[in-house]
């Protein structure tokens, strides 16, 4: 574990809503963060057991019911539920039953009432995987480490010229391994920041951190870069990229911390780095006045394919 990683508590696996969820209180007492793991089939028995399922989801039930296909009708269920339990284990406060849902445009989920918890939820084919935190924004995302290799025009709009020249130094293997890796930080990195900022994914980078750069541990860290590669100064953003469920998956997460033990409610958005700043706020001085706060456009996560780049995907 380095310095960088320790401020992000590792992935721990629950088998539905069995958890274990102590993993989850203890992670939060160490790092004020926890990220749970999580397959829909587990989940299963409690979406098809009936009785209670309607007030579990509360406000999602109406949305659950208009869904046709039964897989995907499933799988959102054990998504909400996956997010409940671990909202509740993490709060140490609240049966999943007593928590209520809602999702800020673009699908951002929160907890109402509980403005100090940050939660993130993304998946990839069977599986879930939901962040929270109580001492700032954080952000998650997953993918298949054996996805489809990306088109070659994908490098062009996901990867900065620093990240091109150093994706070029490595074998056909290692760079698509190192892409699926990019494209997990950048998602989670946008998740956080939230609110549909529309911050491409050429303005800014992430680069191995020493330590890591040559570790054969499940775990690395990385360093967020300004676009021509030079590290930034930050004391308040971790991210690290984590081998799961047998090598299977990549996940990433990206978690801020304030310095205090909670956040302010849904609707804030999260500090950046003065270097990614003032990108930021020049692009938002020539596009922001003309999207549409709603518009969930992003490339596939999936298939990795090409596309214009709008506001960070918030798995719904």
């Amino acid at each position: 574990m380095t310095a960088h990683a320790v401020r992000i508590s590792p992935p721990f696996e629950v088998s539905g809503s069995r958890g274990p969820w102590h993993g989850v209180c203890e992670s939060v007492r160490l790092t004020g963060n926890a990220t749970v793991l999580t397959t829909w089939e587990e989940w299963l028995d409690a979406v098809l057991a009936g009785g209670g399922l309607r007030e579990m989801l509360g406000r999602d039930w109406q949305r659950y019911r208009r869904i046709p296909d039964p897989a995907v009708r499933h799988r959102f269920a054990a998504s909400r539920l996956a997010v409940k339990y671990t909202a509740a284990a993490a709060l140490g406060t609240a049966e999943p039953v007593e928590l209520d849902l809602a999702y800020a445009p673009g699908g951002r989920p929160y907890v109402r009432g509980f403005g100090q918890l940050d939660v993130s939820l993304t998946h990839s084919e069977d599986l879930i995987v939901v962040g929270v935190s109580l001492i700032g924004r954080i952000g998650v995302d997953a993918e298949s480490a054996h996805a489809r290799p990306p088109a070659e025009a994908f490098l062009g709009h996901t990867c900065t010229a620093a990240e091109r020249t150093e994706l070029g130094s490595l074998s056909e293997a290692e760079q698509h391994r190192a892409l699926v890796r990019l494209w997990t930080l950048k998602e989670a990195y946008s998740k956080a920041l939230g609110q549909g900022l529309p911050l491409g994914f050429t303005e800014f980078g992430f680069t191995a951190c020493e330590e890591c750069r040559n570790s054969a541990d499940s775990a690395r860290c990385a360093l967020l870069c300004a676009p021509d590669g030079t590290p930034v100064e930050n004391d308040t953003w971790a991210f690290a990229t984590h081998r799961v469920l047998g090598g299977r998956y990549l996940v990433s997460v990206a978690c801020q911390d304030t310095g205090v033990g909670t956040v302010p409610g849904p609707t804030v958005t999260a500090s950046l780095d003065e270097t990614v700043l003032c990108t930021v706020a020049d692009r938002l001085s020539r596009q922001y006045a003309l999207a549409d706060p709603l518009e969930t456009h992003v490339l596939s996560s999936v298939h990795l394919g090409v596309g214009d780049r709008g506001s960070p995907r918030q798995d719904r």
